[in-house]
Order: structure tokens, then sequence, then C-alpha cells
């Protein structure tokens, strides 16, 4: 069994979902919960609802991995470095505790709960009830998406702590060949 935390990162709300994956790929969930933040509250104080929210459920759940949404380009530029910020939140807290880190993008997560990478949330949505047997979509669409990020790191088979990384998707090959280009 596969414990994973999913992370569908933000300022304003930050979901947060935890299933526990067999082998077979059945899916069961273990928790999910929207870290909230008012805007008008400082970035510092955002930023710390979101990390102790964050400590808390890898306190208290014990994930074997975590899950966060890569980002990509938006046009709302504020949306990106909130976005941003809570994710870098996310990384701390897992580095801090040797957890393997996977990063998916939207297309990536669509493509493997739904089959299509361009589903709509409501597909997205649907499909994480049906795969963890829930009577209706987690709301709001944050809690819906962490699952689905969760769900997505399980299926594409996440190493455990310290293992090799497993095959990558094309969409992980072209990122993993950015990520190294930008550092030399």
């Amino acid at each position: 069994m596969l414990r994973v935390l999913g992370i569908d990162p933000g300022l304003t709300r930050c979901g947060v979902g935890i299933v526990d994956v067999a082998p077979d790929r059945s899916a069961t969930l273990v928790h999910v919960s929207v870290i909230r933040t008012g805007p008008e509250e400082s970035i510092e104080l955002r930023l710390l609802a979101v990390a102790r929210g964050i400590a808390a459920a890898l306190d208290t759940y014990q994930p074997d991995a975590l899950a966060v949404e890569r980002m990509f380009a938006q046009h709302n530029l504020r949306t990106v470095i909130g976005t941003a910020q809570a994710s870098g939140v996310a990384l701390a807290a897992a580095a801090e505790r040797g957890l393997p880190v996977g990063l998916h993008t939207p297309s990536e997560v669509k493509a493997a709960v739904t089959g299509y990478g361009n589903a709509e949330k409501a597909q997205v949505g649907a499909m994480v009830a049906r795969v963890l047997g829930l009577a209706s979509v987690p709301k709001p669409a944050d809690a819906a998406d962490a699952l689905a990020l969760a769900i997505c790191h399980a299926w594409r088979g996440a190493p455990a702590a310290g293992a090799p990384t497993g095959d990558l998707t094309p969409a992980q090959r072209a990122w993993r060949r950015a990520e190294a280009a930008s550092r030399s």
C-alpha cells in the first residue's frame, strides 16, 4: 500500500488530499481538506498557515510520498507568485521529512485520472469521486484536485523514499530536461 499526499498549491485555498493506493491501483480516501487564508492577511502569515496545515497533514497521516502540481505559465502574475510560494512551502516540508516528491502538470493529472489531458475540472472531480468510491465530488475543486494529484502520483509508479525514479512520462522527461538545462 502506498500513501500519497497531494497538494494543489495556493494561498487563498491550498488543497490537501491523501489516498492509500494498493498495487492493483485501487484507491482509498484517507483525508481531504483545504487550507484557507484571507487575502487581507500578510503574505508571511498566509504562508505560515499553509506551512502549518501541510506539516499537520504530513505528521498526522505519515505519507510515503508527496505530489505537488507543477507550475505552469498563467496570465495572472499575482496568482503565479502565490502558487509558487505555496508550492515551495510544500516542497520544503517534504524535504525536511525526507519524502520523495513528484511534480505533475495539470494535463498529466487529468490524463492519469480521466484518460484525457484536456478534461474539464468537473470531469476530474467526477472521476476522483468514482475512483475513491465517494457519494459526491469533494468540494471545493482544490480538494478534488489534490486527491487527483495523489492518485496520479501513485498510478504513475511513485518511487518509495530513496528508491530510483521509475519510468517517466513524456511530459516528465521534458520537464526534467528543461530543469537540467536551466541549471547549466
